[in-house]
């Protein structure tokens, strides 16, 4: 019996998160026994190199020495008090300090957490119900964002979720990425009703799919317009396209902000900030709650602050785009030589392929990608020793310890991988 099939017994479809069991891709899903920079083994002790990157936590790769010196550290003092630690407030400081818009934070457990009481703060701030979102992005499956959704709900074709009440969706709105004139549109049907407005400054969830130029600036200025608060979505593009997230990397500062993976350092993390006079409005300080037995956890506050103290050197992200350059200019440079249209879109360390003819702005685009060909992709590609993300519609992460090996490797896998297509 495989794995796969003994943890069919035990846990539902055999994952604990559904893109892990290659329902889009087909075949059975490897299991990973290890870790170690940019390369990760399975069970049968099969080699990869890995642009996963635990779906982007691992912005240094597995088991980075300096981070896990200081995790073990901290095991020794104790795994969780339920009481405040010093680490909090010193990751809470390097957060404020890093990101442009964020004065103060709270500490969660996931990225779905976050989203969950950032949206609650935000309608407790404004006392207005409606909140707008975007087609194809993901917020993590709390009962308001399970609608028309991407990343997972993309990928197996699904809009909604059975057991989300009509009413627990009827305030959310949705909009369309990349389109100014549908979201002012929206908020003239909806005039003073509108508590925030939810994006991925970057959407990475329906691929990669990058803001127009205006767009987000375009949504700060109706949001100013019109007394709603802009929350960003920054639980992937936080601490990967910049040491300030997306908001320093286009210059446009959100009310919210919504963080997750990097911050943890590969630990079970999230977190939310934003201005002062918002934040205050939290439990204790003010009257919206939310509580978290394991929010603040120490090794999860230890992981992620030896990892962003790691990313505040002044050349990291210049020679993390240096190797993704070089990575995404052979790609381009492949699918030149042998005369494919395919869009692939990059920004940073981030870049999703879409099996589609033309650029990919929008979900609408996205979604026209030849998701069977993507699969035959996927399988060339790990059957030459390179894991990508199970599923069209998610991105691919590069570490700042993958080598120039590893880039002449995966090139050449993705040519051959292309031509067997």
């Amino acid at each position: 019996m495989s794995f796969f099939d003994e943890a069919k017994k035990y846990i539902p479809g055999g994952v604990n998160s559904p893109v892990r069991a290659f329902g889009s891709v087909g075949g059975e899903p490897y299991f990973v026994a290890k870790g170690k920079g940019s390369h990760i083994w399975d069970t049968d002790n099969n080699e990869y190199i890995d642009y996963v990157c635990s779906w982007g936590p691992m912005i240094l790769g597995h088991c980075d020495k300096d981070v896990n010196d200081a995790v073990i550290k901290a095991v020794e003092n104790g795994t969780s008090f339920g009481a405040p630690t010093k680490k909090e407030t010193e990751l809470a400081e390097k957060i404020v300090e890093l990101m442009p818009s964020v004065e103060k934070v709270r500490m969660v457990s996931s990225g779905t957490e976050a989203v969950m009481s950032a949206l609650r703060l935000a309608r407790g701030f404004t006392k207005r119900d409606k909140i707008i979102k975007f087609e194809g992005c993901y917020h993590g499956h709390s009962d308001f964002m399970l609608v028309r959704a991407g990343s997972g709900l993309l990928t197996f074709g699904e809009t909604s979720s059975p057991g989300v009440p009509q009413d627990a969706a009827k305030n959310t709105i949705i909009a369309q990425y990349n389109d100014l004139e549908n979201v002012t549109e929206i908020f003239k049907q909806n005039k003073n009703e509108i508590a925030c407005l939810i994006v991925e400054p970057v959407a990475a969830n329906m691929g990669v799919v990058l803001p127009k130029s205006g767009f987000l600036e375009g949504l700060r200025k109706l949001c100013d317009e019109n007394g709603t608060l802009l929350i960003f979505d920054e639980v992937i593009t936080g601490f990967r396209l910049s040491s300030g997230g997306a908001q320093k990397y286009f210059g446009v500062s959100p009310d919210i902000t919504t963080m997750g993976k990097i911050i943890g350092g590969g630990m079970p993390v999230g977190a939310y900030g934003g201005r002062s006079d918002i934040m205050d409005m939290i439990s204790p300080a003010g009257p919206v709650y939310q509580a978290g037995t394991l929010s603040g956890n120490p090794l999860a506050m230890t992981a992620g602050l030896k990892t962003l103290e790691k990313l505040s050197s002044p050349d990291f992200y210049r020679k993390l785009k240096d190797k993704s350059d070089k990575l995404w200019a052979g790609f381009r440079e492949n699918s030149k030589k042998l005369g494919l249209n395919y869009a692939f879109n990059t920004i940073e360390s981030l870049s999703c392929t879409f099996f589609t003819d033309g650029k990919v702005e929008s979900y609408t685009d996205a979604v026209k990608s030849d998701t069977k060909k993507y699969a035959k992709f996927f399988h060339n590609m790990l059957n030459r020793g390179i894991a990508l993300a199970p599923a069209q519609f998610e991105a691919m992460f590069v570490s700042s310890v993958h080598s120039d090996d590893d880039i002449e490797k995966t090139i050449k896998a993705h040519y051959e991988s292309l031509k067997g297509l």
